[in-house]
């Protein structure tokens, strides 16, 4: 029997009146790339911020390794407060605004968190940075300010922050979202790439050709619930339920049908 390599249990979150997650609950295998779909509001941000306890659940049960993390109540002891921040170390996190230090130059802003979190030597944390620099496109840009970046620069800058701690997940929040239409290739670029390395991905996207091409699953989420899930061919073109047919109504996605 294959164990899961995440696992998420009926997973709950209110704010207010209001249940952004309702008994969420979806396995992962390493290696797979879930690709996170639905409307606005529906769940989906609040989901990835709860897997690494951003945004703490009300109740449920998350597993990465078959270690629980944070806790089942929304309250930690010490002792979950410290795996917690273990089990964190090795999630990499990419938001929709790009969470870069303005303050520090490209190569600095992958080095700081080597340094500071992972207790790696200057020189190591450098190396390692140049490498991922390299791979994601901007060893040219190590002595660039931030604020001199274009936003799938930034983007992309902010992708190599996460890769340098090594994590075994990476989740990514409508990662092309605040670019422009121009610059969103070159993140989807670096995407596919780590697609291509076997990377563990859930991914928050809007980018259903991307989606369509390289997921390996779809998840559809509407209401705070997952209405349904299934490999690409399926969701996008035989979608079951109503709610699922109309959301790709509206995106108007005939395309992905040919």
């Amino acid at each position: 029997m294959t164990l899961n390599f995440l696992e998420i249990n009926n997973l709950n979150k209110k704010f207010g009146d209001i249940n952004a997650l309702k008994n969420v609950s979806l396995n992962v295998q390493k290696g797979e790339v879930i690709c996170i779909i639905g409307p606005s509001g529906c769940g989906k941000s609040t989901l990835l911020r709860a897997i690494n306890w951003l945004t703490p659940p009300d109740n449920g049960q998350i597993k990465l390794e078959s270690k629980i993390v944070g806790s089942e109540t929304g309250k930690l002891s010490i002792g979950q407060t410290k795996l917690l921040n273990d089990l964190r170390a090795r999630m990499g996190m990419v938001f929709q605004q790009f969470n870069v230090w303005p303050h520090l130059n490209v190569l600095d802003n992958v080095i700081k968190a080597q340094i500071v979190v992972a207790k790696r030597t200057k020189n190591e944390a450098e190396t390692k940075a140049i490498k991922i620099l390299t791979d994601v496109g901007l060893k040219d840009k190590i002595e660039e300010w931030p604020d001199n970046l274009s936003g799938g620069q930034k983007q992309r800058l902010a992708i190599a922050r996460s890769l340098a701690m090594d994590p075994i997940l990476m989740l990514l929040d409508e990662p092309t979202s605040a670019l422009d239409p121009e610059l969103v290739g070159e993140v989807l670029t670096v995407l596919r790439n780590l697609v291509n390395d076997g990377m563990t991905m859930l991914i928050v996207t809007h980018e259903l050709g991307f989606a369509s091409k390289f997921g390996d699953r779809i998840v559809f989420m509407d209401s705070g619930e997952i209405i349904e899930e299934g490999p690409p061919n399926i969701i996008l073109k035989s979608p079951k339920t109503d709610r699922l047919k109309l959301f790709l109504e509206k995106l108007n996605i005939t395309s992905l049908k040919d």
